[in-house]
């Protein structure tokens, strides 16, 4: 069985925060990129009219995202909450009883696999 996990997170950003918001996005990518082999994808993405932001992420396992969440809430958590509020956190994969205790306090909505193809 496939051991990846992958999730989608949705944010609302704070009004008038963007440039802070680039930089912290532009710290937090190089590090994961930098600390964290099993970080398979880590990609932002911003609404046209800079309201929301979508995260993508994709883990090679539950320890790999737990890894990620440790370094979160280690060197980036409180400056990311201050600009950015969750609206919503879409799990993807097989997660660990571990991991999802992680992630409880954001209410995700967990999907498994059902079908599909990877190249």
């Amino acid at each position: 069985m496939n051991q990846e996990v992958y999730w989608l997170l949705e944010l609302a950003i704070q009004p008038g925060q963007r440039e802070a918001f680039d930089h912290l996005m532009t710290e937090m990518v190089e590090a994961t990129g930098a600390n964290e082999p099993d970080a398979l994808n880590y990609e932002w993405n911003v609404s046209s009219d800079g309201t929301t932001c979508h995260i993508y992420e994709r883990y090679r396992d539950s320890a790999a995202a737990l890894t990620h969440l440790d370094n979160f809430g280690t060197h980036f958590a409180e400056r990311f909450l201050a600009l950015l509020t969750p609206t919503r956190l879409s799990l993807y994969g097989h997660p660990s009883a571990e991991l999802q205790a992680a992630l409880a306090d954001i209410k995700p909505s967990y999907l498994s696999p059902v079908g599909g193809f990877r190249r």
